[in-house]
């Protein structure tokens, strides 16, 4: 097992190569590991069965054990996205502007790596190789902390991948996994000054609250999603149930799951009882208002402030009929995280105006927030999903994990 410190010194020498090395290498490499993937995935299901027994055993709810899951499917999803990221035209050496200043300097700013970048993510393995994936083709090294839930299969993905840049005549160190899962090392891991330049969190709440409190390294803050689809007045109804059905229930456990649901008064004797019958296949249960129990009944549950506020990431749902669009938006920007909201309408105006008013990284008119992805935003794999408002927002792809820098070239102006 590698310690913590010999991993960090690692990543720093591995940090001066991936900042020489060239877009067709880079490539090369980022094929490399997708076909390693795809050639192992027994190797990599093997690891990930011995997660799911531990995960069955400690009890973990169905949400978090979904992400955890790999299936033959999935890896070959994750080997997609490696290649997709390939893909990508490379945004290292970018010069964003260049102007010529009165006396003779011009001066410009480019994309150049981060360095070394860390990420402390939960039970999904698939971040193993997303961020890898991501991090390398932007030039930098990284030091990926998986959660113990996923610490097998995490182990199994980063031997593989540092194994195929091996074969490429790269330097394994620019792919680590640390391979101590308690939270001490954790703790040291936030505070690698010195060697993380920038430092993110990908999972729940909690997770994102440690490392804000106890990091000591730049953090860019990955959010938790507590989503909402808003049914406006004029919203086409049979729209707007198919909607909400694939926001609540395609994907339970992820970030971009509905998990509010806002009606207008004057559509919710049309449109709760569709929703209801939408949701049943899937048995999620409604947290829902007065008024939205006097139309479904006694059997949904009254809806708190914790509801309302809650990532369930679970078959559950909260649900409140609002007055106005107005009421809608404020309910919003007061319960939700910043992260993918939705409003089903048929009128321009009201779309428009919950695009501008509604803050949060992305904003939808007639759209599943499922789509708030790297993938599907064109990105290939993403680094996580930003819910703060510096440097980063929203889905986090390659620009996302690039710093830049002035270049100027003089002349012999002296001042």
């Amino acid at each position: 097992m590698r310690d913590l410190q010999t991993i960090a010194n690692g990543a720093l020498a591995a940090k001066q190569a991936m900042a020489r090395l060239g877009t067709n290498a880079k490539n090369r490499a980022l094929e490399a590991i997708a076909d390693t993937l795809e050639h192992n995935v027994r190797q990599i299901l093997a690891a990930n069965s011995e997660d799911l027994e531990h995960a069955q055993h400690a009890g973990l709810n169905a949400g978090l054990i979904d992400r955890l899951r790999l299936t033959p499917e999935r890896i070959s999803g994750i080997a997609e996205g490696v290649r997709q990221v390939a893909a990508l035209n490379d945004p290292i050496g970018e010069v964003l502007w260049m102007k010529t200043r009165p006396n003779g300097l011009r001066i410009g700013q480019k994309r150049v790596p981060m360095g070394v970048i860390g990420i402390i993510f939960e039970a999904r393995p698939n971040v193993t190789v997303d961020a890898a994936a991501l991090c390398f083709k932007a030039g930098s090294a990284c030091i990926l902390r998986s959660g113990k839930e996923a610490f097998h299969s995490s182990l199994c993905l980063a031997d593989l991948m540092r194994g195929a840049l091996e074969q490429c005549g790269l330097p394994a160190d620019a792919i680590n996994l640390v391979e101590d899962t308690s939270r001490e090392t954790a703790t040291r891991m936030m505070r690698l000054n010195g060697y993380l330049d920038v430092l993110i969190p990908r999972g729940g709440a909690g997770l994102i609250r440690a490392v804000v409190e106890n990091a000591t390294v730049p953090v860019i803050e990955t959010g938790t999603g507590n989503c909402h689809i808003y049914v406006d007045a004029s919203a086409d109804l049979e729209k707007a149930a198919a909607i909400l059905k694939n926001a609540k229930c395609q994907r339970i456990s992820v970030c971009n799951a509905a998990e509010s649901l806002l009606v207008h008064q004057s559509a919710a004797e049309a449109f709760l009882p569709l929703a209801a019958q939408a949701l049943a296949p899937d048995h999620v249960r409604l947290h829902g208002c007065e008024r939205t129990r006097a139309i479904l009944g006694a059997s949904v549950l009254p809806a708190t402030e914790d509801d309302y506020a809650k990532e369930y990431l679970d078959y559950e749902i909260s649900v409140k009929v609002v007055d106005s669009l107005d009421e809608a938006i404020a309910h919003i920007n007061r319960y939700n995280t910043g992260h993918s909201e939705c409003i089903v309408t048929e009128s321009y105006a009201a779309a428009e105006q919950f695009l501008n008013e509604v803050d949060a990284a992305a904003v939808y008119a007639n759209a599943s927030t499922r789509f708030t992805d790297g993938f599907e935003f064109g990105f290939g794999a993403e680094i996580g999903i930003s819910t703060q408002k510096l440097h980063a927002r929203g889905p986090m792809g390659l620009e996302a994990l690039t710093s830049t820098k002035y270049i100027i070239y003089g002349s012999g102006q002296i001042r």
